[in-house]
């Protein structure tokens, strides 16, 4: 089970999805057990579209 600080969250407005390692981002094609820090650079939120530059880490 991920901790929170190996979960991250949109900061954006609005928004608050939380990516967690261990669900993955099935819409994204992401695979669980992918990390925050290996996510591709063109990564977006599966909420709003934001980058993985509006997220912050939960813990």
């Amino acid at each position: 089970m991920a901790e929170p600080k190996d979960m991250y969250q949109c900061q954006t407005v609005n928004c608050g999805y939380i990516y967690n390692p261990d669900k993955g981002d099935r819409k994204g094609k992401i695979p669980k057990g992918t990390k925050f820090q290996d996510l591709p650079e063109d990564w977006k939120c599966p909420i709003c579209g934001a980058s993985t530059k509006a997220f912050k880490p939960l813990g």
